[in-house]
């Protein structure tokens, strides 16, 4: 039997700093896939999980700070790769990196990254994965050791063992991650990709010459100290998922641990930051 799901359509203003946050509560709260849209973003849950008043506890709905409105409806099972398909535009960097979907026509480029797309979809996060990748393709990273935290689809840790990174440890709190970025690390014959589903807590003992966090800027601030603790002296420290008006604080945190900026990119208001251990 085809699955029944409700969507819900936000529509958030100011857009920019809202989004990411209610994207996190309403996965808390059960909501499985997500369409970021130009006013807002789309939400899904199934129908076996939604109850009334679901929304009643997600905080950010009741804050004075943003505007956001909402109606919902019931639809049958989504196809998503059809989403994926009109959602997800493939990412060419520096002419050099592409990372599409199979459905995508291969650009020809130095690396050619494929992602099978599955249930989540459009994230929106284009811009961090895009800064991300521009970083990356200024380090050498042959024989290093990578960390991917929060890896996603497992995008950036692919590109670090396409650089020649050796030892590589991809990491994400959610299920479907840790299975989408498993099939993807196959999918790009990558060998030496673990991957495994969980928080900072499995970094206990671990040593990278490169960490990669591309999350949000709370778990970055929160997570600093163990990301600190297991990268090796002279290290690369990569962090993105966060706005421009987030700096300072990320800033402040960092070099507490007398780590040093090196580089920042910008993109669409979205920030990504090269430390170095010293």
């Amino acid at each position: 039997m085809d699955k029944v799901y409700i969507e819900y359509q936000f529509t958030i203003e100011p857009k920019e700093s809202a989004t990411e946050i209610l994207i996190a509560e309403l996965g808390n709260a059960g909501f499985e896939s997500f369409v970021e849209t130009q006013n807002g973003v789309i939400a899904y849950i199934q129908k076996d999980e939604w109850f009334t008043g679901i929304l009643n506890d997600i905080y950010i709905l009741s804050s004075t700070e943003f505007t956001i409105n909402y109606q919902q409806k019931e639809v049958a099972q989504t196809n998503w790769n059809a989403e994926w398909e009109k959602n997800f535009s493939p990412i060419i960097v520096d002419n050099t990196v592409s990372v599409r979907a199979p459905f995508h026509e291969n650009p020809n480029v130095e690396f050619d990254i494929v992602i099978e797309p599955k249930m989540s979809f459009g994230t929106g996060h284009h811009e961090t994965t895009h800064m991300m990748i521009q970083h990356l393709l200024q380090l050498d990273l042959k024989n290093k050791r990578v960390l991917d935290m929060g890896c996603g689809t497992g995008i950036l840790a692919i590109f670090a063992e396409m650089k020649g990174a050796t030892q590589l440890d991809a990491i994400d709190i959610d299920n479907w991650c840790y299975l989408n970025s498993i099939e993807n690390a196959e999918r790009n014959n990558c060998s030496h990709i673990n991957v495994y589903e969980g928080d900072a807590l499995l970094l206990e003992h671990q040593t990278y010459d490169v960490i990669i966090a591309n999350i949000n800027r709370n778990i970055l601030l929160n997570d600093m100290p163990r990301y600190v603790n297991c990268l090796a002296e002279n290290g690369i420290l990569l962090l993105s998922g966060f706005y421009k008006e987030d700096i300072a604080a990320i800033n402040e945190k960092v070099t507490s641990y007398q780590l040093k900026l090196e580089s920042e990119i910008e993109k669409n208001n979205w920030i990504a930051l090269r430390y170095k251990k010293h």
